[in-house]
């Protein structure tokens, strides 16, 4: 690649774009490989990756059961994303987009596929009846902030953080427009934030769990190692409202599950049984 001009052609023909996801990238659907979907015990399948999408559904399912939902009790299983899980035939017939996180309720038979994080968010608020208001104007916020961020983060990942942190060459364009539309959105969030607690006014709901899950992450400088760049500090209202949620148990306990990456300590790769939270766990909160 070059940062020259470059002129596309009639037809695009594929071509090794290098990258840190080159060896992963395709553009074609369906599976690569056979591989089974292991299933444990629990009413529900987390087939996941800590990754800012993937760690929306263990904290929501870690919020249920702070709340008292033993129904929500789930293992969790590791999809490597860097190696190509997600192409796996099982994971492919749960998602057909291979993206994570993809989650199957085996309460319903038979087992109800949900994929994309803001479904399973909405799918699991609905089932249990927490984390999203039943009186009208506060649902409808909830849902207007939870369907913000799945249309506002794609530019964030995929625009700002490719171009800033992935792509084989920096080049200036890109990441001068997607760190515009980055800040852009990050003041959104602060102007919004400076009249309300949360998202949808006074109540957590799982509009916050989806924003923080990215926003809340990079104003704490866990994404991209781009905090500094982003002069993410002048943002004061996003940064009380991430580190609020960020002190929570169930968020701190939920952002461990199919972990790969920091100290092994605050890694859980895959969690079958509440008990896989051990003794030690109190002291590993507030370490990740």
């Amino acid at each position: 690649m070059s940062d020259q001009e470059y002129t596309p052609p009639k037809v695009w023909e594929p071509k090794e774009s290098g990258g840190k996801f080159a060896s992963i990238n395709r553009p074609v659907a369906g599976p690569t490989h056979d591989k089974t979907l292991s299933v444990g015990k629990h009413p529900f399948q987390l087939y996941s990756l800590a990754t800012p999408n993937g760690v929306k559904a263990s904290i929501m399912l870690e919020e249920l059961l702070a709340l008292g939902h033993e129904g929500a009790e789930y293992d969790a299983w590791l999809i490597n994303i860097g190696e190509g899980d997600q192409f796996g035939s099982g994971f492919v017939e749960l998602n057909p987009n291979s993206k994570i996180p993809a989650l199957a309720d085996h309460t319903t038979e038979p087992p109800t596929r949900v994929f994309e994080s803001g479904s399973i968010l909405l799918y699991l608020a609905e089932k249990f009846g927490e984390l999203l208001p039943s009186e009208h104007v506060a649902r409808t916020e909830t849902m207007n902030w939870l369907f913000w961020q799945m249309g506002s983060a794609p530019f964030l990942g995929g625009g700002f953080g490719h171009f800033y942190a992935y792509a084989p060459v920096k080049l200036e364009y890109p990441i001068d427009r997607y760190t515009m539309e980055a800040k852009r959105q990050l003041d959104v969030l602060d102007r919004h934030l400076a009249d309300n607690a949360y998202m949808a006014g006074s109540e957590y709901t799982i509009a916050d769990i989806a924003i923080w899950s990215w926003y809340g992450q990079l104003v704490l400088g866990r994404l991209y190692d781009a905090a500094e760049f982003l002069q993410v500090e002048s943002y004061e209202h996003v940064v009380r409202w991430a580190k609020e949620i960020d002190a929570r148990p169930a968020v701190q306990l939920g952002r461990m599950v199919n972990r790969t990456f920091g100290e092994p300590d605050t890694q859980l790769h895959e969690r079958h049984d509440a008990s896989d939270f051990d003794t030690k766990t109190q002291d590993k909160i507030g370490q990740s």
